[in-house]
């Protein structure tokens, strides 16, 4: 099995899964990277383990459905088939109702709560307002809702008196690192299904 790391952020999470294809842990093969800007980090993380990348920027007034048809196409020019997995890490845009039919049950991605409680782009800070006492992570199969998408990994971590935004991100992050190469690694193996 194969996939396609789609990310417009720093790539954090995304060089845990780079480190898991180095050592081996990660048999999967990846066929690239796509983002929306060259000066992203996880471009230069790709670029830095030789991992091809396709830049996809957005133009002023594109709706959401042509800029995913170009996503699409720069998934297809990296040598994607209807196996292939879209590994969503960071990745900053609602993708279109015709992205997620076309890659229906094949795009995976993390958000930094526990679903369903706290989707959308905020969740760490509504978290932490909430005043939850577990945090954490999970990975899900993305669909047309709002982080409403199938569960398939969820771990939790403690909030603890003073948590602050920035030391709740890092524990989130760190669960990221280590479950997302483990679940890609479980779909390749076929212990998770899709």
């Amino acid at each position: 099995m194969q996939f396609i790391i789609l990310s417009s952020s720093r790539g954090t999470t995304m060089q845990a899964v780079l480190d898991a294809l180095t050592d081996g842990s990660l048999t999967m093969q990846c066929l690239g990277l796509v983002s929306d800007r060259e000066d992203r980090g996880c471009v230069e993380k790709a670029n830095a383990a030789g991992i091809p990348v396709r830049i996809v920027s957005k133009e002023d007034g594109e709706s959401r459905e042509e800029y995913d048809k170009r996503i699409s196409a720069a998934c297809t020019e990296l040598g994607s088939d209807d196996e292939t997995l879209i590994a969503a890490l960071g990745w900053m845009f609602i993708l279109s109702p015709w992205f997620v039919e076309v890659w229906s049950n094949r795009i995976i991605n993390v958000h930094p709560s526990l679903l369903p409680r706290h989707p959308g782009g905020h969740a760490i800070a509504d978290t932490i307002k909430s005043g939850d006492v577990l945090g954490g992570m999970t990975i899900h199969i993305i669909d047309e809702g709002e982080d409403t998408g199938p569960i398939l990994v969820q771990k939790k971590c403690s909030i603890e008196e003073g948590e602050t935004e920035d030391s709740l991100r890092k524990k989130i992050q760190a669960l990221e690192k280590q479950e997302y190469p483990k679940l890609l690694q479980s779909i390749e193996s076929g212990a998770v299904g899709l």
